[in-house]
């Protein structure tokens, strides 16, 4: 699972008018998903189902 700021230097998340962050792929925004037994909080994409994770 990759970061969601490597995500967005190579152009596989990008943020829309809202600064909300959306697949290249797909232009859907992201889900998020936190499990409180870890540090970071896990988004995803709701049509392709890829996952970034978030410090």
């Amino acid at each position: 699972m990759r970061s969601v700021r490597k995500a967005l230097r190579d152009g596989e998340l990008f943020k829309d008018t809202y600064e909300r962050l959306t697949c290249a792929e797909c232009e859907q925004t992201l889900k998020s998903r936190n499990d409180p037994a870890e540090v970071w909080t896990v988004r995803e994409c709701p049509d392709c189902g890829s996952e970034w994770k978030e410090i």
